[in-house]
């Protein structure tokens, strides 16, 4: 975590007017996040919702993508889960809010795909977002991420 000091000294900011608008380092944390989300949510509902000449199946692939970019708006509500939990609880449960929220998101799409997929699919959907992240951080070695999301999918469509 990155202190107050550094932030208003970055920021140019002086600690008294930082204090002025978010009152506390969590309180700054939790409205960070919160913007975070809410950006997220809009991408996610452009995508899934307003993306009519898009595939479900594409749909799917590009949230995944969406989402297991170590550049891109989800992975600082990832890292806020194992970071924020005991320190900054309201952080956390911005975090666990949209992981909720996306999960349903997915289901959605998924019975789309296919009637009879379970909200356990969704969660494995998400699961597979967060070991590529996690797999991306841990090697240098080529990320085979997208050939597990391919064989889910085909796995999940093939099953009557």
């Amino acid at each position: 975590m990155v202190g107050v000091d550094k932030i208003v000294k970055e920021t140019e900011v002086n600690k008294m007017t930082f204090y002025n608008y978010f009152h506390s380092k969590e309180r700054f944390i939790e409205i960070c996040l919160i913007v975070q989300k809410e950006r997220l949510q809009d991408q996610v509902v452009a995508l899934v919702e307003y993306d009519h000449d898009t595939s479900t199946i594409d749909k799917l692939k590009k949230l995944y993508v969406l989402h297991t970019d170590l550049e891109g708006p989800y992975y600082l509500l990832f890292k806020a889960i194992f970071e924020t939990k005991n320190s900054y609880p309201k952080a956390y449960k911005t975090a666990v809010r949209y992981r909720t929220w996306l999960t349903n998101e997915v289901y959605s799409q998924l019975r789309l795909l296919k009637t009879d997929a379970s909200f356990t699919d969704a969660k494995l959907f998400l699961y597979m977002i967060e070991g590529a992240i996690i797999q991306l951080l841990g090697s240098d070695a080529a990320d085979e991420s997208e050939i597990v999301l391919e064989y889910f999918l085909r796995f999940l469509t093939s099953i009557k």
